[in-house]
């Protein structure tokens, strides 16, 4: 009996599927609502042996990167959820604008018909100044179109509205006839008003809503397989295009064949080249039809990066191809050995313009390493940043910015990047220093405020440690604002419970990350009421902003110095509270805090734990040692008074370093209390997940086609 045939390509896509094309033989791998072809005879999950050599694969297909894609959906929908409305609103507004100077060029020409004085004399000038009459002869040398009023024509305001309307909106194909318009269709990106448009003789008439929608367009710059291209036109309903782009031809085959197998060509183009020459054709080359003005290729909504290694070489290129009225940049680094290591401080610099940082709060200063460079390649033109998350994950760090073009906020940007002295071989503590200054100063008329931009201050640091003597390094410079947006982070945890877990198989973990992210937010005291820049003002982001309690310490790493049994995380956070400072943790580790107490505090609750807590013996802490210093100038405050010189978190801030100093000369009041320092979960979430198998980590490049 003959076995059935293998279904051929265009048969709808399903799990664990057998394809024949082309007489190759294909089985799918479904990820989201995606299917991805791979040959039959690979391996679904490509294994890496402990020496790192990955199996020869002519697809490369990396699950590792799962919670990557997953979450990028989720941010990008998140995201082109506000870009559709404000397209709406902009179209909107422009029409309104039109058909308010359409009407008021009609009720010109109308007013001119009732006092007797023709259109086209008027348009001529020829009017008789004794007797106001019409120069005839004048006047005959030039017909004026009846439709013309001020030197303009109702058919030029009306090629005006297209071209703005080309930047906005795109066909719908579904909608390419014309169809009587319904008002039960609730089509979300779609337009769902009637918005009237004059004609020429001064009716109005109705625009269909839905014979257009709000373009929506992606850039996947290095596509590979095309498994987020079709992840974004298949899970974000408001996409109308993405580019996937690859360097190799076969990898672009292997996107056409996958687009036409999730039924996505209309949705899907395939681009082979490079990607820094797309995207800086986009940005400045031609036209995508030719060297027309009148259908230019415009810049994308949102430039996702994903390469093997570092992003560093396409920023300066996406920063100006992505949209300026705040595109959206997701950028992956998979090089942290580069930007979270101390082995190669040369090629961390020469790539990301910084020296990482040495130490437990490598991953956290990486991030800043990673939008410090992103930062500076945009401020160029004149382009800012904001990020909206940051993320280090894994073995990768994974980042999703906005540009918009704003000169005045750039001017921001060296009060906003630092260098951090880290005493990475002594006890841990650390102090930043800002390279210039943002100052408030008053206006001279005495009403509000501008800001300042001037230089920074020198060094704020010794070259020794200024707690335990030791030498310190510095790292930098990075960037200094918060790494995160509130905002943005709520609108994608209020958005999850709509979502299936079997589509988003890391949904657990995007709700733990996430949650965490959105508490590691450690805010500065209430926004100086001057600031014209602030959120609460200008209810936008703060281009002003600076996050002065960057980092984080491990309890267990400062109980090593000084050689303690490691205090329990509720009781030193108990303690911080107590003393009237915040505590939170980063995402980039389990059993960190942060918060905004300066370090003369934080080693003072530590000396004060060895002593009710856990004494050490005598002798116990070697002299010379970081730790032994430490625990000698306790005992020296105990008995003389004296002052530690006092590196705080914000170290930057003058006003602050002053009452940290200050505070520091009277006795604190240590209690550990637990049940202060207890975190209190309204929601059960996994913050922090354990590797899901063997050998989790960067793959080798993939060996082989494609």
């Amino acid at each position: 009996m003959a076995s059935n045939p293998l279904p051929d390509i265009t048969a709808t896509p399903a799990a664990d599927q057998h394809i024949l094309h082309d007489g190759n033989e294909y089985s799918t791998i479904k990820e989201g609502l995606a299917h991805i072809l791979i040959p039959a005879s690979a391996a679904k999950t490509p294994q890496t042996s402990p020496k790192g050599e990955n199996q020869a694969q002519s697809v490369f297909y990396n699950p590792i990167q799962q919670f990557n894609r997953d979450l990028s959906v989720l941010a990008i929908k998140a995201y082109g959820e506000e870009v559709i409305e404000r397209k709406q609103k902009t179209a909107q507004k422009s029409r309104q604008k039109l058909l308010a100077k359409k009407k008021e060029k009609q009720e010109k020409k109308r007013k001119r018909g009732e006092d007797g004085v023709g259109e086209a004399p008027r348009k001529a000038g020829k009017l008789d100044e004794t007797n106001q009459t019409p120069n005839i002869e004048s006047a005959n040398t030039k017909v004026v179109a009846p439709h013309e009023v001020d030197g303009e024509s109702s058919v030029q305001v009306e090629e005006e509205q297209k071209a703005i309307e080309h930047q906005l909106f795109v066909e719908d194909p579904a909608q390419t006839t014309p169809q009587v318009p319904d008002a039960s269709n609730t089509a979300e990106p779609e337009l769902k008003t009637h918005t009237p448009v004059p004609d020429t003789t001064g009716m109005t008439e109705e625009r269909p809503a839905n014979t257009s929608k709000a373009a929506f367009t992606i850039l996947d710059a290095l596509s590979a397989t095309g498994l987020r291209a079709l992840r974004y036109s298949q899970e974000i309903p408001f996409t109308t295009l993405v580019t996937a782009n690859d360097l190799l031809p076969d990898a672009t085959k292997m996107i056409k064949i996958n687009a036409k197998h999730n039924k996505l060509e209309d949705k899907i183009e395939a681009v082979t080249g490079n990607a820094l020459s797309h995207m800086y054709n986009v940005a400045h080359g031609e036209s995508k039809e030719g060297n027309s003005l009148a259908n230019p290729r415009t810049k994308y909504d949102v430039i996702d990066l994903d390469p093997y290694g570092t992003a560093a070489p396409f920023l300066d290129a996406a920063v100006q191809s992505v949209r300026e009225d705040g595109g959206l940049l997701c950028v992956t680094c998979t090089d942290a050995g580069v930007w979270a290591s101390n082995g190669y401080p040369e090629k961390a610099f020469s790539l990301y313009g910084g020296i990482p940082i040495k130490g437990m709060q490598s991953h956290e200063g990486g991030l800043r390493l990673i939008l410090h460079a992103i930062a500076s390649s945009a401020a160029r033109y004149g382009l800012a940043m904001e990020p909206l998350l940051s993320l280090s994950i894994d073995f990768y760090a994974r980042v999703f910015v906005r540009i918009h073009k704003s000169p005045a906020d750039v001017k921001f940007l060296a009060g906003k990047t630092m260098v951090v002295y880290n005493c990475d071989s002594g006890c841990g503590a650390w102090t930043t220093q800002m390279l210039g200054k943002n100052k408030l100063a008053p206006n001279k008329s005495g009403k509000g405020h501008f800001w300042k931009h001037v230089f920074g201050m020198a060094p704020v640091a010794n070259e020794n440690c200024s707690h335990c003597g030791m030498k310190t390094h510095m790292a930098g410079p990075m960037y200094a604002g918060p790494l995160h947006s509130p905002a943005f982070i709520k609108k994608i945890l209020d958005g999850l419970p709509s979502v299936s877990k079997d589509t988003y198989q890391t949904y657990d973990r995007i709700e733990g990350m996430l949650t965490v992210a959105l508490e590691e937010d450690l805010p500065t005291l209430d926004e100086d009421p001057n600031s014209p820049t602030a959120t609460a003002k200008t209810n936008r982001y703060d281009p002003a902003a600076i996050d002065h309690f960057p980092f984080f310490f491990i309890p267990s790493a400062l109980a090593k110095v000084i050689h303690c049994v490691t205090p329990h995380e509720n009781a030193l956070r108990g303690a911080l509270r107590h003393l009237g400072y915040r505590v939170t943790r980063s995402h980039t580790k389990g059993g960190t805090i942060k918060t905004d107490a300066p370090w003369d505090v934080i080693w003072e609750v530590m000396r004060e734990w060895e002593k009710q807590k856990a004494p050490i013996k005598e002798g116990a802490v070697r002299k010379e040692t970081a730790g032994y210093k430490i625990l000698k100038l306790g005992e020296s405050k105990d008995t003389q008074g004296t002052e530690n010189g006092g590196a705080n978190l914000g170290g930057a801030n003058k006003e602050q370093d002053e009452q940290d100093s200050s505070s520091s000369k009277k006795k604190l009041e240590v209690v550990f209390d637990e049940t202060l320092g207890k975190e209190k979960d309204a929601k059960k979430v996994v913050r922090y997940q354990l590797n899901p198998r063997e050998n989790w980590g960067p793959m080798n490049r993939a060996k082989g086609k494609g």
